[in-house]
Parts: C-alpha cells; structure tokens; sequence
C-alpha cells in the first residue's frame, strides 16, 4: 500500500509566533529555563533531552566538516585543521593583552522613572520600532506622522527619505529594513538628547535617561581562597583567545605547517545586560570556532574562501537559502584589528522581515598572535608567537631572490581568519527553521520539520496494538535500529497520538509493525512532512533508514 503524498505547508518567519515555539520547546523537552523551580536566572538556559541531541547533533556534524573530513582548499588540496579543547579560565593577563578588559564594554543608559536599564544601541532601535525616536541629530522628525514616513520608506527601499542624512544614522537606518534589531557601537560620550532619545520603553516622562556609562561584559571570578582584586581571573568570553595561546604548541607537538586552522567548541560567557529572544542572546552560550593561520599574502584568499564556505556549510543543516544572506561589515562596524567581516545572518521571526547574526567570518590580521607575543608592548610573555616558513625560504632561494629579503620574508606572524559561530544559535536556526504550524491537519498543530540527519530522533517504531506477536517484532526492530541511531519504542495511545507526538519533536519516519506485517514480513512507514506512507520489506528497513539519514 502506498499513499499519497502532501505538500509541507510553508511560513515565513514573520508569521511564525516565538511564544507558540517557546512553548513547544518546553513542553517537548528541547528548551528549559535554568533553575526554574527557583523562579529561574535571567539569561541562562538548560537544554533537555532533545535540545541536548539537536545540539550534539550540530556539534558533530561542525567537528566532522571543520577537523574530521575539512573541505578541499583553493588549490585543491585538503585543508589542515586540527583541534583543542582549552581551559574556560586562563590567566588573566590573556584578557589583558586581548583588549578584552580595556575594550570589552558596551554603553549602558538607566531610566530614572522605570529603574530599568539598556544597553544604548538596543534602546535607540527598540525606539526605532516602536516609532517613539526622533530620527537624527541635526534633522528631527516633527511628528508620529513623519516618522511613520520614515519607517515606510525603510521598508520599502531600504535607504530613509530625502532630508535624513544624519551620518551617525544613515547607514544604521538602511540596515534596518522595516524590521530586525541593528547592532552598531555608540560612543561612550554620547548622550540621550545627542542620539535624539527622549524616554525609555517602559516610562512615560522625557529628561529621564542617564548618560551612557561603560560596563564590562566578562563574568569574573576567584580561583583559590582569597578574593581580592590581585587573585580576580574571568571566564572566557570567548573560545578563540585559547586556540591563539596553545598556536606554539600545536606547531611543536603536530605535524602542521602553514596554512592550517585550529578549530574549538566550547561554552563561553558573557555578562550580557539584556539578554533577549529566548537562546539568542544569553550569559552562557557554546561557540564553534576556528582560526585559520595563513602567510600574510594568501590571506584575502583564505578570507573569501571561508566566507563561501561557511555559508555552504548552513545549508548543508537544511536552513533554506531565502532565509541566509552574507552582509559585509562596514567600515565603521570592523574591529581595530580587522581588515574585512562578514555576518552570515539568519531571518529569525523576531528579525523578520529583517535578519540577524548567525556567524561571522572576520580577518583578524596578525593582532592576536603579536599580542600574545614575547616584545613590544607585552613584556608578561615569554614566547614569541611567529612561525618559520621553511617553504617559502626554499621557494625563494629558487627564485633567486637576495639573502636579506629571504631572511625577512620567510619568518613571520601569520595572519588569521576566523570563522565564528554560536553552537546554542545554530541550536535556535534549526528550531525556528523547522517549526511549522499546521492548524489544517489533523493530529498535531505544528510539526519540527528538521533535515532527518539532524532531528533527535530519527524515527519511531510502533506496534499497532499491543497484542497478536505485534509487540515483540517492533521490539525486535527497536533493538536492531538503536544500535546505530537515535530511535524511540513507543506502544502507548492510539497510533494518530503516537504520530502527532513524533511530529512535534521532529521524528522524520514512523514504522508500524501490523496485522500484515505477520504475514508477509512488510512495514508501513511514514513520511512526517508529506503523510506518505508505504510498505518496505522489514528485513530492509535498516538500510532503507540508513540511505535517508545521508541525504
């Protein structure tokens, strides 16, 4: 028996509610807030069951691509990536010399009325979507009208009307699209009445707002028994400081030369002052990072070559392409340190019809591993972080070049590139990417619709009833599939219940062992996006699942 198929209603994600899938992921076992029979901690989030497997499931598929099998590079060959697992807590002068404990900081304004506080860039484009900001500082828009204008034409061409050429806005305003949160810096000097801001979210009178005043995202704490300021170290609030720290010995104890990468995933925090849109922004995240050492002049090379890849790589998860774009950084948006950025971004349903960051790709120049480096301006370090290019040298003396620019140019600090992304926002792509309402079908009111390689369950094997030798052949198949996958027994309810809750985790084929089964050893399975159902023999099923978990 084969049944039809049917087509997978599709959303967009500005009409898919974050508050139905919030609800779902708790519900399912995906998403729990932290510690919430306390009342739980802002921020901070624990990840069940299956938002346990999700993850590891993108997390294995990332090491796979990045260390285990790392694509082929630009000249053919396949790329070197090797891995680590640094400590969360180094010494701190790491943070020291990284410019995270001098630059580490973002602009925080307080509300004297509602005693809430914001960080500044988030409040300017809340006020922004809200329609309550006066846009410019030398052009003010004169009422809700003109405003409402601006908006409009935002939405519709992207740029803001004639006449709205502020230069600390422009630019920020064509981001905005209609839609989606903008993240950009704010000088630390700049006030509520210079950025046109007149009253907060939650308040209701203007002149209430303080002036910014810079607040250092590190979490810290106090390793051993005194805690005081000499004995202060930090949690890291990023994995790639790490990779730059162990790059000496990698070189010494791995048979790597450049070009290679160093790849990590690991958790990282972040005292973040509003965290917000569920696992989008949180205190504790998990990253996936990579530095890519390269010679300085193959380094706008390997910068356009990850730049391709990584965007591959996303829809290799199954996000759809219409939902990812790359956007370069501006100049103004780039670290001191940085030549090029790029953000692949995601259309979230709270960005929509707008995007918001999923990964960067940044080229990092040679500032990290000089910072780090014995000499200069760092006189804590007592190794110098540069690398001998043999090769090079080789080639060089070929070429017939002088002694002296041989010397010169064949010892050098690497330049690097680095691909970065958030393991626990890749987590929140893939929920909100496969959430699909389906008020029109009976059963379930949203089904996960997550590529089969990466749901959490792979599928679920059913008896019918539980009688008649039913139960003993699904356990049997059970035993044989969990050996390999991720698969789920279930014999309780009617057989529509068990398929509405496979639905809603994610599982992309049920097996039901029947009255036919017993007489002519076939199982119906089922299809969870199309409804199709067919028989394959039972002696095939393995295979059969196998050869759709590699699609």
């Amino acid at each position: 028996m084969t049944t039809d198929a049917q087509p997978l209603p599709r959303t967009a994600p500005e009409d898919k509610s974050m508050d139905d899938l919030v609800a779902l992921c708790k519900r399912r076992g995906f998403v729990y807030p932290a510690s919430e029979i306390y009342g739980g901690l802002r921020g901070f989030w624990d990840y069940g069951p299956l938002g346990t497997q999700l993850k590891n499931n993108i997390r294995d598929w990332w090491w796979k691509c990045m260390v285990e099998c790392p694509p082929l590079g630009p000249d053919g060959e396949p790329v070197s990536i090797v891995g680590l697992d640094s400590s969360i807590i180094q010494n701190p002068k790491t943070w020291e010399h990284s410019g995270h404990v001098g630059g580490f900081n973002d602009p925080l304004i307080d509300c004297t009325e509602s005693k809430k506080r914001y960080r500044a860039d988030h409040l300017l484009i809340y006020l922004i979507r809200e329609g309550d900001l006066n846009f410019g500082v030398s052009t003010v828009a004169a009422d809700e009208a003109q405003a409402e204008d601006i908006r409009e034409s935002l939405e519709k061409t992207g740029d803001p009307p004639q006449g709205f050429q502020d230069k600390l806005f422009v630019k920020r305003l064509k981001q905005y699209k209609g839609g989606g949160y903008v993240t950009f810096k704010l000088g630390t000097t700049a006030t509520p009445e210079e950025l046109a801001i007149t009253f907060s979210p939650e308040g209701t009178k203007q002149g209430t707002l303080t002036e910014p005043r810079t607040f250092n995202l590190m979490l810290d704490t106090y390793p051993g028994p005194i805690r005081d300021e000499e004995n202060k170290a930090y949690l890291r609030p990023e994995t790639a400081q790490g990779i730059f720290l162990n790059f000496k010995n990698v070189l010494d104890t791995m048979r790597v030369k450049v070009p290679f990468g160093i790849a990590q995933i690991g958790k990282s925090f972040r005292n973040e002052v509003t965290p917000r849109n569920f696992i989008f922004r949180s205190r504790e995240f998990e990253q996936m990072e990579m530095e890519f050492f390269c010679p300085p002049d193959e380094s706008q090379k390997w910068y356009a070559f990850w730049r391709d890849e990584r965007y591959k790589w996303w829809l290799s998860l199954g996000v759809s392409e219409e939902n990812l774009i790359l956007r370069d950084h501006d100049d103004d948006e780039l670290a001191h340190y940085s030549s090029a950025c790029v953000d692949v971004e995601y259309k979230y349903p709270f960005t929509a019809p707008g995007f918001g960051e999923l990964e960067g790709v940044a080229h990092r120049g040679c500032y990290d591993l000089t910072a780090h480096s014995k000499g200069g301006d760092n006189k804590d370090s007592n190794t110098k972080l540069d690398y001998f290019d043999q090769e090079l040298q080789v080639r060089l003396q070929n070429e017939g070049v002088d002694k002296e620019t041989i010397k010169e140019r064949s010892r050098y600090v690497p330049h690097v590139i680095e691909p970065a992304s958030g393991l626990t926002r890749a987590v929140l792509v893939l929920l909100c990417e496969a959430f699909t309402p389906t008020p029109d079908r009976d059963g379930s009111k949203y089904i996960m619709s997550f590529k089969p390689k990466f749901a959490p369950v792979k599928a679920g094997i059913f008896p019918l009833v539980n009688k008649d030798g039913m139960p003993e052949v699904a356990q049997k198949l059970y035993n044989e599939l969990r050996t390999k996958h991720m698969v789920e027994y279930d014999g309780k309810q009617s057989i529509g219940k068990r398929y509405a809750r496979m639905d809603e985790i994610g599982t992309p084929f049920c097996f039901t062992i029947d009255g036919q089964t017993l007489e002519d050893q076939t199982v119906t399975v089922r299809d969870r996006d199309t409804l199709a159902q067919e028989r394959i023999a039972l002696d095939q099923v393995s295979a059969w699942l196998d050869a759709k978990l590699a699609e």
